[in-house]
Order: structure tokens, then C-alpha cells, then sequence
């Protein structure tokens, strides 16, 4: 099947998971075109069966802002006809379903079929797309598409709750590659982070507000009262600057490093012993799921999908958003004797398998058999 997917090619998990999705598609014998602005940042390498078209935007003086959706179904209508691509994969909906209706219907005029599978991530539903301003459009090229997903039974709930839909949405979760995660790395390495004696403590994301990363901060500094451990903040954002004050005015900056941007979040996931994910809002989970397959167990919140991915008491622990003392204190449970430490790490592992890619990826293929049917039954 040719395949063309949309996506943001950033360190966002939607980016990851379409990217990912996209090269393990690829392997199964499927032709994959990535269309967006840019070459997705997990996107290794391309072949006879990946593929990287850009889509450029012109400026002009006219537009305060350059119309990216315009130059995206433009470019989806050309590289559809042009290699003869036969289904549309869209994560986010925010621009990237109406963008793609819009391509569904100039192809149309050319009597070309295109069927739409929309993914829903999460912000882009609970967020921005529940914005008054975006809400009717987003409601619009939700109902238009011919399969919809989301990441999360929870994602679900919210979507149908927040958005007068005509249509059911498939849930398909977040997966990772468990083959991948089979290094061994030495304690030479792990010394470049922390002492022999400190406990690795690990936190990834995008450092906006929803993370709470005054609460990751907090919850260290309570458990490392108790438990000698060093920080590691990985991520760039918003939150950073206000994250550094905190360090510095709790007087904690020898114990925590802020490593920005990482391409080696594998590696440092290896080194850790403990995950922290306090955040406000998680659709599904996706850094709690890669620390796992990492052998690293996870204190979270219970928020939105993150009890479908971290269970508790097995392969870390959850709590009501805001409750610093009772994270900290279940991060003490986990780091408080190697053994415990140890049967931790292999829960997570466990957890981690029920995601597999490649028990997930054939949902997806079904999906698009799907959708397929449907166009097919639409155009008779």
C-alpha cells in the first residue's frame, strides 16, 4: 500500500509516533511518504520504501501569518497524483485533518478517491481544538474523515465528550519497538551523570506548564532528603528558566542537570532508576512508556491515559495531580532497598511489552483496509 503520512517532525510525542509508526510500516513491505515542513527528527534514515517530501511555504508580505494548511493540501494533491499514493494517515488535527479534507476534495474534482485515517493525540483535542476559534473547524474534518483513532480509551472519552461527533473513534494505543532496547551499557558511561552511590532520577519532556515541572523539582527534592540521587531534566521549553530558579533557590544545583534537547534520551533512559511524570494532562503517556521498555520504573500522575500505561503498584505508582508528598514518598518506596529497586525495573519492562509495535501496527493496517472499503463503497 502507498501510504502518505502528516505530521508534526518535532520531539513531540505525535511526531514520534507517527515517525515510527511510518518506519515500521515500511518493513512490513508498504511504500511511506512523510509530507511536513521538515524531515521528522526520528525519521533515521530514508529508502526504496520511505520517502521525505517538503512542503514550503512562500511569504508574503500580505499574510501576517504564512498559510501553512493551504501549502500542506497543495502539496498533499501533488504528491498524491504524482505517486500515486492511496491513503492518507493525519496526526493532530490541528491543521493537519482539515488540511488533509481540503486535499480529499480537490482530488475528488479529479476523480481520484483519497480515504483519510485522522489520529488524535491529545492536545490537539483537550487543548487547542476545544479553543472556540478552532472548535467547529476541528469538528468539521473529525466528522469528514473516513477512520478515526485515538491513543487512549480516556483521549476517547474526552473527544466524544468535548465534540458533537457523527462518528465512532478507534482506539489504537501508543507502542513502542522492544527490539530495540537490548544494549548494555557500562557503569564507565553512567559515572559521565552521577556517582556509583546516587540514584539516577529522570524526567523528559517538552517543559510546559501541563508537565508540572515545579512538581518534578519538588518531588526531588523531598526524595533526596532520604535517598541520594542526581536530577536529570531532558527537554527544552517554556518551563526551563523557571525550573533553574527553583534549583538554585532550593540550593539543589550539584544534583540536578539540564541536558536541553537530547537525541540520546535512550541512553540516559538506560542510566536511570526512576522516571518522574507529574504532568496536569497526558493523553496517553508516551515518556512513561519509554522508561519503562528502559527497565525504569515511573511515578505519575493517574490523569488521562497514564493508568492504561502505568500500572500501579507494579510498574510504579500513581497519584492524584498535585500530590507531591505522596510522589516523593512512593519514589522512596521504589529506590529504598536494591531488591525492591530491582523487581521495579522488571515490572516496568513487562509493562512496557503489552505496547509492542508490531502487535500494534497491524491495527493500523486493518484500520486502513477499512477505510478503504468504505471509499471504495462510497465511489459505487
Amino acid at each position: 500500500m502507498k501510504i502518505a503520512i502528516v505530521c508534526y517532525p518535532t520531539f513531540g510525542g505525535s511526531g514520534v509516533v507517527a515517525t515510527e509508526l511510518g518506519m515500521a510500516l515500511s518493513k512490513r513491505g508498504h511504500e511511506i511518504h512523510f509530507i511536513t515542513y521538515k524531515q521528522p527528527v526520528r525519521l533515521e534514515q530514508l529508502s526504496s520504501n520511505i520517502h521525505f517530501h517538503e512542503v514550503n511555504v512562500p511569504e508574503y508580505p500580505l499574510f501576517h501569518y504564512q498559510p501553512y494548511e493551504l501549502a500542506l493540501s497543495s502539496k498533499l494533491v501533488d504528491m498524491v497524483k504524482l505517486h500515486d499514493i492511496e491513503m492518507l494517515h493525519v496526526h493532530y488535527a490541528i491543521p493537519h485533518a482539515y488540511a488533509g479534507y481540503m486535499a480529499k476534495k480537490m482530488l475528488e474534482e479529479e476523480g481520484i478517491m483519497l480515504p483519510m485515517v485522522t489520529t488524535l493525540h491529545g492536545t490537539d483535542i483537550t487543548l487547542v481544538g476545544n479553543h472556540p476559534f478552532y472548535k467547529p473547524a476541528v469538528t468539521f474534518s473529525i466528522n469528514n474523515s473516513d477512520v478515526v483513532t485515538s491513543v487512549s480509551q480516556s483521549l476517547k472519552a474526552d473527544t466524544l465528550r468535548l465534540f458533537n461527533l457523527k462518528r465512532e473513534i478507534d482506539v489504537v494505543p501508543n507502542f513502542i519497538d522492544t527490539t530495540k532496547y537490548t544494549q548494555s551499557l557500562s557503569n564507565c558511561q553512567r559515572s559521565m551523570l552521577a556517582a556509583n552511590d546516587e540514584k539516577i532520577i529522570t524526567h523528559v519532556s517538552n517543559l510546559r506548564k501541563v508537565k508540572r515541572i515545579e512538581d518534578v523539582i519538588t518531588i526531588f527534592y523531598l526524595l533526596q532528603k532520604k535517598v541520594k540521587a542526581k536530577l536529570i531534566m531532558v527537554g527544552q521549553g517554556p518551563e526551563r528558566e523557571m525550573a533553574e530558579d527553583m534549583v538554585a533557590e532550593l540550593n539543589i544545583e550539584d544534583k540536578v542537570l539540564f541536558l536541553g534537547e537530547s537525541h540520546e534520551i535512550d541512553k540516559v533512559l538506560s542510566y536511570s532508576d526512576l522516571f518522574l511524570l507529574p504532568s496536569e494532562k497526558e493523553s496517553f503517556g508516551l515518556a512513561a512508556l519509554e522508561a519503562m521498555v528502559n527497565g525504569v520504573p515511573v511515578i505519575s500522575t493517574n490523569t488521562g491515559g497514564l493508568p492504561e500505561v502505568n500500572k500501579h503498584g507494579f510498574s510504579g505508582f500513581l497519584s492524584n495531580v498535585g500530590d507531591v508528598d505522596e510522589m516523593a514518598a512512593n519514589a522512596v518506596t521504589i529506590l529504598k532497598d536494591e531488591e525492591t529497586l530491582k523487581q521495579f525495573k522488571e515490572n516496568a519492562r513487562k509493562q512496557s511489552y503489552i505496547f509492542d509495535i508490531y502487535s500494534v501496527v497491524p491495527l493500523y493496517e486493518d484500520l486502513y483496509r477499512k477505510a478503504l472499503e468504505m471509499t471504495k463503497a462510497a465511489k459505487n
